[in-house]
């Protein structure tokens, strides 16, 4: 039997990257997906791929850092498939700068969306998990949360703001059989990477243990296995995924 079998899961920035991969490795493990994302385009033309493949999944275009946008995407997500068991807190932007250039909008834009827009989906998810009794909330953090990083203070910030969250929503939703968990990818061969210059990616290598960058599918794997069965007595967590970058 598939982990996922039957689950119904929302992935947030599901267009590319990691939330791509996340939305199929789910239903490559049995799950319905709606995947959430700002990009209208590359959503679609993602699940048109998907659906092609024989999975069943939908494409909503989900601006998380308004609430009420986000309540009715949930309604029509359970108009759709009539429960949400998983949420996935993938989406995240970057506007990196030292201290000294960071504008107030560059700090506020990150925030609305890293933490703001995390606290959106779960509060909105939340009550249909309630009434289940049944539910898996998996934050996607940073190892720049736990460690920080050269002019990146706006997202190492959220990123380690989202640890806090994942332990007060873990003590908070435990007892109404929801777990929550957070892991912290390290450098992954993303679509962002491949716009760095290679003497950086370079440096992100000799920075890791493992001597190479992670794969997308490496990060799936762990949110499924917290989403799964496999992960029912683990909650409040932070898994990091980096090649032991942190050690």
């Amino acid at each position: 039997m598939q982990r996922l079998q039957d689950k119904v899961a929302i992935v947030t920035g599901a267009a590319q990257g990691i939330g791509w991969g996340t939305a199929l490795k789910f239903m490559q493990e049995g799950a319905k997906v709606a995947l959430w994302d700002i990009n209208k385009e590359k959503g679609n033309a993602v699940v048109q791929e998907f659906t092609n493949q024989g999975y069943e999944c939908v494409f909503q275009q989900v601006n998380t850092i308004h609430f009420q946008e986000v309540e009715e995407a949930c309604k029509a997500v359970m108009a759709k498939f009539g429960r949400i068991d998983i949420l996935v807190n993938n989406a995240g932007i970057t506007r990196d700068a030292t201290l000294k250039k960071m504008t107030p909008e560059q700090w506020s834009q990150v925030l609305d969306v890293n933490l703001t827009g995390v606290f959106n989906c779960t509060k909105a998810v939340y009550p249909y998990m309630e009434a289940n009794a049944y539910g898996r909330i998996i934050n996607a953090s940073s190892v720049v949360g736990l460690s920080g990083n050269f002019g990146q203070s706006n997202y190492a910030a959220t990123k380690a703001g989202l640890l806090g969250m994942t332990q007060s929503w873990a003590r908070e939703f435990g007892r109404k059989g929801i777990t929550v968990n957070a892991v912290a990818p390290g450098f992954i061969a993303t679509e962002m990477v491949s716009t760095i210059p290679e003497k950086v990616l370079d440096m992100f290598r000799s920075k890791t243990p493992l001597g190479r960058l992670g794969q997308v599918e490496e990060v799936a794997n762990v949110y499924c296995f917290l989403a799964s069965d496999e992960a029912s007595f683990i909650t409040g967590t932070t898994i990091s995924v980096d090649g032991g970058v942190t050690v």
